[in-house]
């Protein structure tokens, strides 16, 4: 994998922020905390789409003949059969 050299620059508060998630242990060294970051950050991004298309789906899709009472049912038989 090919990388990027990148320079930024951070608040005292933040560069110490940095500096005590690494003294915890929970990372080794400012790039790998920042990298974290970027993955939760593009996580979160995709599951924002993914919510966003589901809206645009549904709206879509018109209005039901089913009862809210069906909707609901089924909204949880899917909910605690789904693997992600």
């Amino acid at each position: 994998m090919a990388t990027v050299r990148k320079t930024i620059t951070l608040s005292d508060t933040q560069d110490n922020w940095i500096k005590s998630q690494i003294a915890r242990g929970s990372f080794t060294n400012d790039s790998e905390y920042i990298r974290d970051l970027l993955r939760r950050d593009q996580s979160q991004n995709d599951l924002l789409e993914k919510l966003r298309q589901s809206i645009a789906d549904g709206l879509e899709s018109g209005l039901s003949d089913q009862s809210l009472d069906d909707i609901w049912a089924t909204s949880e038989t899917r909910a605690s059969t789904r693997d992600d």
